[in-house]
């Protein structure tokens, strides 16, 4: 097979909710509020690593690390982009680009967007140059304007090789 470029886009939304740390890419943000989930509910991780899985044809986060198992009970996301991108390996990808989109009205995430994207690269063993990460509010509109929760979305762009 000669070499082939390939997107895939991921999406995912977590609640807030009490008692919880804010695990956003990796970092823990300080806030009253974390996200609730089965694992560190890190968003934006979760969103990367369906972009990652969408473009290899290979389902989706839910399906590789099932919220029933009680083995990724409070799984740290990283750990799964790395096992994420083991597979990507394997299958003969590479990640060419990411490029993910945060959005919380609540709390600023500007000051933790360059943590995130290195946290990521380091997870998947790519140059940080090959993720971005942006952070946005919703201008108080929707679920997250009402801060009642995080979403994100992310594209990656991967090169399968063989």
């Amino acid at each position: 097979m000669s070499a082939a470029l390939r997107v895939g886009h991921g999406y995912d939304v977590h609640a807030f909710c009490e008692g919880r740390p804010l695990i956003l890419g990796g970092v823990n943000v300080p806030s009253e509020r974390g996200l609730d989930g089965h694992s560190d509910a890190d968003v934006l991780v979760h969103a990367l690593m369906d972009a990652i899985l969408g473009a290899m044809r290979a389902g989706d986060i839910g399906q590789l690390f099932p919220d029933t198992d009680p083995a990724y009970e409070g799984a740290d996301s990283l750990v799964l982009l790395s096992e994420v991108m083991m597979l990507a390996r394997e299958r003969g990808y590479q990640l060419v680009d990411a490029d993910c989109t945060i959005a919380a009205q609540e709390p600023r995430l500007a000051p933790y967007r360059e943590q995130m994207r290195q946290n990521m690269a380091k997870a998947m063993g790519v140059p940080v140059e090959s993720v971005g990460v942006k952070a946005t509010t919703t201008e108080h509109l929707g679920f997250v304007g009402r801060k009642e929760g995080i979403e994100a979305w992310s594209v990656a762009l991967m090169l399968k090789t063989r």
